[in-house]
């Protein structure tokens, strides 16, 4: 089994979070810019891990339906699988950048730094659940 990457898509940049090599738990790693040159970041990211499953934040509204939001992140899923070439999995969520910026908050994060920080822990959110919930 390998690592699980998280990836939360924005319209300015990419959150990653990736699990350690057992799956137990989810860290944030960084952010790739949107723009030329996304995927072959990307690739390189992944390469640097030993990566089974990337997963892809799903922002389903809290009614359950998909908005522009959500088909957005849809392409993005299909273009990253196409890309790389790894099983990509849609997973909700809902609630991440909240408890995202909930959490640095409480952990003392100014407002420049959870600007920039808050979409990696975002992934990290959902990655956990994902990983929780037993892939």
């Amino acid at each position: 089994m390998g690592r699980v990457v998280a990836l939360d898509h924005g319209t300015s940049r990419i959150g990653v979070a990736v699990s350690d090599p057992l799956g137990l738990t989810a860290q944030p790693f960084g952010m790739i810019p949107v723009g030329p040159g996304l995927f072959e970041e990307l690739r390189s990211v992944l390469d640097q891990w030993e990566v089974d499953v990337i997963v892809v934040g799903l922002p389903i509204g809290l009614d359950g339906r998909e908005g522009a939001a959500a088909q957005a992140a849809r392409r993005f899923a299909g273009e990253v699988s196409a890309a790389t070439g790894h099983r990509t999995i849609l997973y909700d969520e809902r609630f991440s950048t909240v408890v995202a910026e909930r959490a640095m908050i409480e952990g003392g994060a100014r407002r420049d730094r959870r600007r920039r920080g808050r979409d990696a822990v975002a992934a990290a959110v959902f990655l956990q659940g994902y990983l929780d919930g037993g892939r």
